[in-house]
């Protein structure tokens, strides 16, 4: 009983302490602005086969390169058929970061990237082959925003899942 004790405070200590590490937010396109990007794209209906648009895609020369936008540990490199090449990192506050879309990616997984790594390079894989290079950027949280849930849109209930990436690329 007293080494459960110990591990379950073990694993509280960690969970705060993500909770608590700042973000220190970047852009992770290469020389990108607010230019390069539609503001009002963040749960965008309709969109495709994800039916609602849950993150925004930052527009840049086909190649230019990807940085991660917080510091953290890559989970997933890899392509899965929407996404294309993708990578997942998991970085503070327990926050999840999804880059897709990418024409190759740079790193691996179990990784440890920040600020100055280039994870990857803006391209058209996965459903945006025919359209413009872009990276597809959003940010998820595995601890629901309660306060988040919509009834009224499209796919509501996962806006308690889903941050709008605009706000801390427009924060800048």
């Amino acid at each position: 009983m007293r080494k459960i004790k110990k591990i379950l405070f073990a694993l509280l200590i960690i969970i705060a302490i993500g909770l608590i590490l700042p973000q220190h937010f970047k852009m992770p396109v290469e020389n990108a602005t607010n230019n390069d990007f539609n503001k009002d794209s963040f749960w965008y209906y309709p969109w495709g086969q994800s039916v609602t648009h849950k993150g925004v895609d930052i527009f840049a020369k086909d190649g230019t390169k990807i940085n991660s936008s917080v510091s953290g540990l890559v989970l997933f490199s890899g392509e899965i058929p929407v996404g294309g090449n993708i990578i997942l990192i998991i970085g503070p506050k327990w926050r999840i970061h999804y880059y897709a879309h990418m024409k190759e990616n740079m790193t691996s997984v179990l990784s440890w990237v920040n600020q100055k790594t280039t994870i990857g390079k803006v391209g058209t894989s996965g459903n945006a082959k025919g359209k413009p290079p872009h990276l597809h950027y959003s940010m998820l949280t595995p601890i629901p925003y309660l306060m988040r849930y919509d009834s009224e849109s499209k796919q509501g209930w996962k806006k308690m899942f889903y941050l709008n990436p605009i706000n801390y690329l427009t924060s800048n």
